[in-house]
């Protein structure tokens, strides 16, 4: 089993809290990563697909859910989430994205918005993990390709412009990825600066596939201090810090604006 960074670890921490409230269905994730989104949705008894541009990702991906494909409960496809036919497929659920929306420019960003709502069943939901926090920009960005980092602002008024209302909003890793930051920046710029030369899409599509040691990969003995037991009181710190304007990441869950949302 491959050990997580410690802020990836309390994203799913999170999101598997809030899951905990919601009915499983069906799902679509977009830039799955490794797959832990997957596999935790998976685990929880969703059924998805996941699409990806890399097609390393997603032959990695088919190898980790070889079972889960061959029951009929996961796919994984090697397409443009942005180019499929919204008339084409069965709506969904949940939608949901993990560092993804950064890489889009402000006209895509939409699209991809709209697109999204065309294609989320009646009281579906979308969430999305993004980047936050402008004035933290550093080498990781550059080298990611990201065309932004997120403020709550910007966030509420992309989703009111594009359809949807923001019903559930956080900011999460603070304080721990702001204290590790600086190491992180040194580890990256030493790892990966090579890609700076990259095309955006090169950027985007690499942005999955990463290797850089005491960053995205530990040794295993590391699983007895990056676990999500070992984290727990991090994880209540995150969610007590969880409105702090300094968060390097935001959570949020939006809904078709014409539903009602919580508390209302």
């Amino acid at each position: 089993m491959s050990v997580l960074p410690p802020g990836t670890i309390l994203q799913l921490m999170y999101l598997r809290e809030r899951m905990a409230k919601v009915s499983s269905g069906r799902f679509i994730e977009i830039g799955p990563g490794s797959g832990e989104i997957s596999s935790l949705l998976l685990e929880l008894g969703w059924k998805g697909v996941a699409y990806d541009l890399e097609p390393r990702t997603v032959e990695r991906l088919k190898v980790r859910f070889s079972r889960e494909i061959l029951e009929g409960r996961y796919e994984v496809k090697a397409e443009d989430y942005l180019e499929i036919n919204e008339n084409s497929i069965k709506k969904v659920d949940l939608i949901i994205s993990c560092m993804v929306m950064e890489h889009l420019d402000d006209k895509i960003e939409s699209k991809f918005m709209r697109l999204s709502l065309n294609i989320l069943s009646c009281g579906g939901l979308m969430i999305g993990l993004v980047p936050a926090s402008p004035v933290h920009w550093g080498v990781e960005d550059d080298i990611a390709g990201h065309c932004r980092r997120y403020t709550r602002e910007g966030l509420l008024a992309l989703s009111v412009n594009n359809g949807w209302k923001i019903r559930h909003l956080a900011g999460l890793t603070y304080p721990v990825s702001n204290i590790l930051l600086p190491v992180s920046d040194f580890l990256v710029r030493r790892a990966e600066k090579s890609k700076l030369t990259l095309s955006d899409i090169e950027k985007t599509k690499a942005s999955g596939i990463r290797d850089v040691r005491f960053k995205t990969k530990f040794p295993g003995f590391f699983s007895l201090l990056l676990n999500r037991y070992s984290l727990l009181p991090l994880h209540w710190i995150q969610k007590a810090f969880s409105s702090s304007g300094n968060s390097l990441v935001l959570y949020f869950e939006a809904a078709p604006q014409q539903l009602k949302t919580e508390g209302e």
